[in-house]
């Protein structure tokens, strides 16, 4: 058997490109050459595809001028050899190998074998880096600290505690199978880290067990999971005759039951997809039953309404259901029963009263003005006095005597003892400045003489609110 026909039948063997055990043969011949000849003069080895041998040229660069003779030489005599070579290039002696010796047999060979180790490294590697999101079968070899070492073909595989089902034990001589999460090149060759409780586990094993899924009938648009607890999983059909919830469970759950069996009991809840987050939620929200769902774009909120008796079913124990619902729709979900969103809708009315009562109690400011503020935003005293006499003036009703009354009333009530905070006569003569100047329809001049005689009722009314 020729060379090259060992290095065929390693290649195949080790999983070893041909090229690269080509490279490593000439390594080594290389490597004992120098041991033989010395390091002195440049050496180079090519492999000869025609003849399908390895030969061993003697280099030296070509010139101007000559320093070391070893290793170079001049265009001149260069050309006499070879008429077409130029400066820069190289002059190439072809040289008989040597017989090697002992020692230098020993690094030819040290060379081989690790450049056939680095190569076969590289391949395994490259063949699981190729299988990264895919699902593979292991035998657990050892655990080592809570890591279990599996054993999966050439590479060296861990699942580590955080990618384990809970309550699940691992022996040595166990089989099962795992989702390649991530490969990783070391020094000892390629990690592979496995899961299962990715959510990609649970992908490939309804790809295994539902051929409408591996074949693209049916597609799982989303999955939620707590591992070993509970799962949802979101899919659409591609054809309209096919329903592809229960494609995914089977005849009386045949095929969802596998699934539930290898996880360890883990529960999966299949539900339709849609596009409508609104709608989707509600599905989402399954086993219950959803009433009205409002949706806030804005921060991709959805508020969820229920009945009463529906609240915990849709919150699920230590709130996985709506957990589980977020994560799947992909918005913060916030569930409500019909109960808390009376309570709340009657407190923030009780609210609403309050601060329209403040407000009306300033001086300057009636009822009608006080509820233009507080749609404008001014729903305190603390608030409405932070705000210029400008900010006001952007309130309908509200002129620029008016407001720096308004702004000088709210400091002088802010000022005051909290024994005398209590609420001040509504000061008349506010209302018909609100229709002047809120509606836009009166001129100038009329805009001013209403002020004036604002002015002239708030000074005659002071006196007997100090």
């Amino acid at each position: 058997m020729d060379l090259i026909q060992v290095i065929e039948q390693i290649g195949r063997e080790k999983g070893i490109e041909r090229e690269v055990l080509i490279d490593a043969v000439g390594a080594a011949i290389l490597s004992a050459s120098r041991k033989t000849l010395g390091t002195l003069s440049e050496y180079r080895v090519d492999f000869d595809q025609a003849s399908g041998r390895f030969i061993l040229y003697k280099v030296k660069k070509i010139v101007e001028e000559v320093t070391n003779p070893r290793t170079e030489m001049t265009l001149e005599e260069a050309r006499r050899h070879q008429p077409d070579l130029e400066l820069g290039g190289e002059f190439r002696t072809e040289v008989e190998p040597p017989g090697f010796g002992r020692i230098a047999a020993q690094t030819a060979k040290q060379v081989i074998i690790q450049r056939v180790r680095e190569a076969e490294r590289d391949s395994i590697y490259q063949s699981f880096k190729n299988r990264e999101g895919e699902m593979i079968t292991g035998i657990v070899q050892r655990v080592v600290k809570s890591n279990v070492i599996v054993n999966v073909g050439k590479a060296e595989a861990i699942l580590p505690p955080r990618e384990q089902l809970p309550r699940e034990d691992y022996r040595p001589g166990d089989r099962f199978r795992a989702y390649i999460v991530e490969v990783k090149k070391g020094t000892r060759g390629a990690t592979v880290l496995l899961s299962r409780s990715h959510p990609g586990m649970l992908l490939r094993l309804f790809e295994l067990e539902v051929p409408e899924v591996e074949e693209g009938i049916v597609e799982i648009k989303g999955i939620a999971r707590e591992p070993g607890e509970r799962a949802k999983v979101a899919v659409i059909s591609r054809d309209s005759n096919v329903d592809p919830v229960g494609a995914c469970v089977g005849y009386r759950g045949s095929r969802v039951q596998v699934i539930v069996r290898e996880l360890g009991g883990e529960k999966i809840d299949i539900i339709p997809w849609q596009e409508n987050p609104a709608n989707f939620v509600r599905n989402a929200l399954a086993p219950a039953q959803v009433e009205s769902v409002t949706a806030d774009e804005s921060s991709r909120a959805l508020h969820v309404m229920v009945a009463d008796e529906q609240l915990s079913l849709a919150i699920g124990r230590r709130g996985q259901n709506a957990r589980l619902a977020a994560k799947l729709v992909g918005w913060r979900v916030d569930i409500k029963s019909r109960a808390e969103l009376a309570r709340e809708t009657e407190q923030k009315a009780i609210q609403a009263r309050a601060t329209l009562d403040e407000l009306a109690g300033v001086p300057g400011i009636g009822p009608s003005i006080a509820g233009r503020l507080v749609e404008a935003g001014f729903k305190t005293l603390d608030r409405l006095v932070q705000a210029s006499a400008e900010d006001l003036m952007a309130v309908k009703g509200i002129g620029p005597r008016t407001a720096d009354k308004i702004v000088m009333a709210v400091q002088e009530v802010l000022s005051r003892p909290a024994s005398a905070k209590e609420p001040a006569a509504i000061t008349e003569g506010v209302l018909p400045e609100e229709e002047a100047v809120g509606e836009g329809e009166a001129t100038e001049e009329e805009k001013v003489a209403v002020e004036e005689e604002i002015l002239q009722q708030q000074q005659a009314v002071e006196p007997e609110i100090a």
